[in-house]
């Protein structure tokens, strides 16, 4: 019998590899031929070629993302989550070997129904709305700067506002910002549509978003807006998703995804639309966009309330996207006095606790006041991410203090008829001339930030109190303290063990060895969390020259483990980052006997960590080499186990030096 395999997750990884050798372990043990074509960040590899397709008694695609299926027309196919991969390969080939799996046709979705059950549990709704959110953003920012750039640089002032001339080399730049702008809503409708039906509904969540754009259609002078865009999303999705359920003859199954699926959808989608849909949702949105123009006293006041508190709350989360979404979308409407609160409430966290960590020497450790530096200058630009790790370390304290901020000051800017041109926050928007009444503006950051930092100064206890001075790395410290203490401590350190530093391009990467020396092994690693482990570990690539910052580091560090978490189960965690911080690739392995929670997929903790360090310009994508050849290995039970038990450095060295 012969089986073949596809393995695939979200970042296309080390669960794609581990998947993959598992499958390959459980078929060699059942006597069964198996060959596994992975999907991951590096591409495709060890592609599956139509023969052997042919030959195949089975296929098994173990994936939490969409897989092109199309290939396997009248193949009996498994369809399940990376974790089933990865957990149960044997169930799986003994399934297909029994032959209880069904075989797929074009239109079927049943498999993929039962791939849905394997992956994380998320509201459907939300996922396919962000998945046009994640799309249509990019629209948003470069409209949004082109237009503002442009009137910066070329308005002049009339009593109008600024206006650019027609005929200027400024006007053009403005229209080509205008131009990404009509893409918005049909790019989020597309997508929404594309999240639900797969390509096929692409091209009919799009149509739909350009009719729900443009009032024309439905007799309307404006258009049904972002509200619009995402009910014709949903609607096209779902009426391609309909289409693909019905049963045609083999003659008709090649045109149905190209053709037929594409076509009735749209004029599905279409009519109802214009004949349905489109006018009600043009008049609600129209009365919406009225109301909010015309609020006065209390009921603006209120609104600023909200706005400021849902941006604030998760610093870049769910809550904080639908406020933003309705901040943009009232730009669209030419309802600028609406992003202008939430422009303000976006900065605050940042430089609010940017501000406390740098001037408050009781309440923040001499690493965090260090780290404050880039949390207030990602302040600056609108990164409300930025308050993050500061949140994340004490969060009963300072969310509520930069909640309280956002909202003062998000109600300043609304009694101040503060405007935003541009879907960003920041004082850079006011730099770029988007804001109007920019002195309000930055009164209300100003008032904003101070209420957040005397707030937060207030609640905070002392860190005399939370840190015992003697203890680098302990539980009771916070990852940005440790992170910032060890670049203190570095800095006097001169570095002879790994030479001077080089680029990546000048490491050819075939074992982990290449890049892992013994100063980069850690035996009996001291932290009780993830980021005391982290910053430990960051330690040892700034005291061997591999880093030229470890604050820097860190943040490609966290960026990374807000993605997904990197405890791939089996008590293995492989956090990694790409930084221009990194001066060489390399590798730091600890071992933590007792374990620590890193958010594992199958809940054990960490206990063998690898932190891999990659340079930003680094061409090979040596960061995805590393975690393959880890991934792989690490599947092997009695590799594991001989790393947990070895003594001594040169022991732990002679095991790496088996990964290739």
């Amino acid at each position: 019998m012969k089986i073949l395999a596809i393995t695939s997750c979200p970042n296309g990884i080390a669960h794609t590899y581990m998947a993959a050798e598992n499958l390959q372990k459980a078929a060699a043990k059942l006597g069964i031929e198996m060959k596994v074509e992975t999907q991951g960040s590096i591409g495709v590899e060890n592609q599956l070629t139509e023969q052997e397709i042919r030959e195949a008694d089975g296929i098994i695609i173990a994936a939490d993302k969409t897989v092109v299926k199309d290939r396997f027309v009248g193949k009996k196919l498994l369809v399940v989550g990376v974790q089933d991969g990865i957990r149960r390969p044997e169930e799986l080939i003994q399934r297909v070997m029994k032959g209880n799996v069904p075989v797929y046709q074009a239109e079927s979705r049943s498999a993929e129904g039962s791939s849905q059950e394997n992956k994380p549990k998320q509201n459907p709704i939300y996922r396919h709305l962000m998945n046009g959110v994640s799309y249509m953003v990019p629209f948003i920012v470069i409209g949004g700067l082109l237009i503002a750039i442009a009137l910066t640089i070329g308005g002049e002032k009339t009593p109008g506002g600024l206006v650019i001339p027609d005929g200027s080399f400024w006007k053009t730049v403005q229209n080509i910002g205008s131009a990404s702008f009509t893409f918005m809503i049909p790019i989020l409708a597309g997508f929404i549509a594309m999240s639900i039906a797969d390509r096929p509904g692409l091209a009919p969540g799009m149509v739909g978003g350009f009719i729900a754009a443009n009032g024309s259609f439905y007799g309307s002078e404006a258009g049904a807006g972002f509200i619009g865009g995402i009910i014709a999303g949903f609607l096209a999705g779902y009426v391609a998703l309909g289409i693909r359920k019905i049963k045609v003859g083999r003659a008709l199954q090649p045109i149905m995804p190209i053709i037929i699926i594409p076509v009735l959808a749209s004029l599905i989608v279409g009519l109802i639309f214009v004949f349905v849909i489109g006018a009600p949702v043009a008049q609600l949105f129209e009365a919406l966009t009225g109301w909010l123009a015309g609020m006065q006293g209390t009921s603006s006041i209120l609104l600023a309330l909200i706005l400021g508190a849902m941006i604030s709350f998760d610093m870049g989360g769910p809550v904080n996207k639908v406020a933003f979404l309705f901040g943009s979308a009232m730009i669209g409407e030419g309802n600028y006095e609406i992003m202008g609160p939430i422009a303000v409430a976006i900065c605050i966290p940042p430089i609010g606790m940017g501000l406390a960590a740098m001037i408050n020497k009781r309440k923040f450790a001499p690493a965090e006041r260090e780290a404050g530096k880039a949390t207030f200058t990602m302040g600056l630009f609108g990164i409300t991410e930025g308050a993050i790790p500061f949140a994340a370390q004490d969060p009963l304290r300072v969310i509520p203090s930069i909640m309280v901020g956002s909202m003062v000051g998000s109600v300043i800017a609304m009694l101040g008829n503060v405007g935003d041109k541009v879907a960003h926050g920041g004082p850079i928007v006011a730099v770029l001339g988007a804001v109007d009444h920019v002195l309000m503006f930055f009164i209300a950051v100003i008032v904003g930030v101070a209420v957040s930092v005397v707030l937060v100064s207030l609640l905070k206890k002392d860190i005399a109190a939370t840190v015992t001075p003697d203890v680098a790395g302990g539980a009771g410290q916070s990852a940005i303290t440790t992170t910032t203490a060890a670049a203190e401590s570095s800095a006097s350190t001169t570095v002879t063990s790994n030479g001077p530093a080089v680029s990546s391009q000048d490491i050819h990467i075939e074992k982990l060895t290449n890049i892992v020396t013994m100063d980069l092994i850690n035996l009996e690693l001291e932290g009780t969390t993830r980021d005391a482990v982290v910053d430990e570990m960051i330690e040892a690539l700034e005291r061997t020259g591999a880093v030229s910052s470890a604050s820097d580091f860190k943040q490609a560090i966290l960026a990374r483990e807000e993605e997904g978490s990197t405890g791939i189960g089996m008590n293995i965690a492989i956090p990694h980052g790409k930084s221009e911080a990194v001066l060489k690739p390399s590798v730091v392995f600890g071992i933590k006997q007792g374990g620590v929670d890193w958010n594992s997929a199958d809940g054990s903790e960490a206990k063998l960590i690898f932190m891999i360090a990659v340079p930003r310009n680094s061409k090979e994508n040596a960061h995805l080499k590393v975690l393959q050849m880890l991934s792989r290995k690490l599947m092997d039970d009695h590799f594991r186990e001989a790393l947990l038990a070895v003594k001594t450095k040169e022991e732990a060295y002679q095991l790496l030096d088996q990964v290739h």
